[in-house]
């Protein structure tokens, strides 16, 4: 991203807030070998993170190179005010909406103080929560946003970048407020749809949700995520995500009137759009979307069964590219969806044939 070479990431490096996000890092920076300090007003994440080797707790004497803030969004502006204050460190914050805490700061700090903070923002997560869901391969091949403001000193901006590379993830410079917006349309708004969508099952009937399969846990899983958190977020992203709602609240009256009218060939339009936003999403490591084709195999439900598909998956010489199973609640088996090159389905069909599995054409 810069083509100068960059301060080399040598800690100690001091993270405050030890939950999922600010414990995953801490583990990269263990597995460097760096000295990580870490705050939290959870003595139980406190006690776990460090019972997993993410680092000690901190003392009144720290001297950190770099402080990881990882609070959830409403405690953001506090914690970095306060880490700006305790040392002459670089200071950077990993939350998902990064304009209003940089106003926030902004008022708060001198201006020799507010160089050393640049925000950025790792596009990793989980529905779940936490140090012990924490990984340090958590970033590996994701995408991590670097938002500096006209004032952040450059070196500060090269030290948050090192820090990304060495989690492994690649690193995207970005305005703040650009990146409310590309993370409200790709992070934020997603999430409310799958909220909205989840919503109707609340209270389904039992006979309608014994009809369950994969697509609608796909449709659902992130809407499982910590409410109190998103409400957070959002409240933080305001105007980006209303803008967008707003979209889509036009897309949904031209949906509904469509299939009122039974109009074909709007209704088709609609739907295609949807195809070309599909294909528009970045393939693995943030290249250009591979074609490919889903190969449904049955897999009976015991022990060691799926470890079988993949190992003669791998002796076809077939790369998986993506996962997912669909439990039958009537029979012992998952139906298994293996993604893969688009060329190579027909094969590994024929082949997984060969070897005794069953497939789905």
């Amino acid at each position: 991203m810069t083509e100068r070479p960059l301060p080399a990431l040598t800690g100690p490096v001091e993270v405050v807030g030890a939950g999922l996000i600010g414990a995953s890092i801490a583990l990269v920076c263990r597995r460097l070998g760096l000295d990580v300090v870490l705050r939290d007003t959870s003595v139980e994440h406190l006690r776990t993170a460090s019972g997993l080797g993410a680092g000690r707790g901190a003392s009144s004497h720290e001297r950190p190179q770099l402080v990881v803030v990882a609070v959830p969004p409403a405690a953001i502006p506090d914690a970095i005010v306060a880490a700006l204050g305790r040392s002459d460190a670089v200071v950077t914050d990993v939350g998902s909406v990064k304009a209003a805490p940089l106003a926030a700061v902004a008022g708060r700090v001198r201006p020799a103080d507010l160089a050393r903070y640049v925000g950025s923002h790792p596009m990793a997560g989980s529905e779940r929560s936490g140090p012990l869901a924490a990984s340090a391969a958590l970033f590996d091949g994701r995408p991590w946003a670097i938002t500096p403001h006209d004032a952040a000193a450059p070196d500060a901006v090269g030290l948050v970048e090192s820090l990304v590379l060495e989690c492994g993830a690649s690193p995207r410079l970005m305005a703040p407020d650009e990146h409310d917006r590309a993370v409200a349309r790709i992070s934020h708004l997603p999430h409310l749809a799958a909220v909205l969508v989840a919503g109707r099952l609340a209270a389904a009937p039992e006979e309608h949700l014994a009809l369950s399969g994969q697509g609608v846990r796909d449709v659902t899983r992130v809407a499982a995520s910590d409410p109190a958190l998103w409400r957070q977020i959002l409240e933080a992203n305001a105007g980006a995500v209303l803008d967008l709602l707003g979209e889509v609240r036009a897309d949904l009256d031209a949906l509904m009137t469509a299939v009122a009218d039974d109009a074909g060939r709007d209704l088709v339009e609609i739907l295609e759009r949807g195809n070309a936003g599909t294909a528009a999403i970045p393939g693995k490591h943030g290249g250009p979307a591979r074609p490919t084709r889903s190969v449904f195999v049955s897999v009976p439900d015991h022990p060691g069964e799926l470890a079988r598909l993949f190992g003669d998956a791998g002796e076809i010489g077939v790369n998986i590219e993506d996962v997912h199973i669909d439990h039958d609640p009537g029979r012992p088996v998952g139906l298994t969806e293996l993604v893969v090159d688009r060329g190579r389905a027909e094969h590994l069909l024929a082949a997984l044939e060969s070897r005794g599995w069953t497939t789905h054409r």
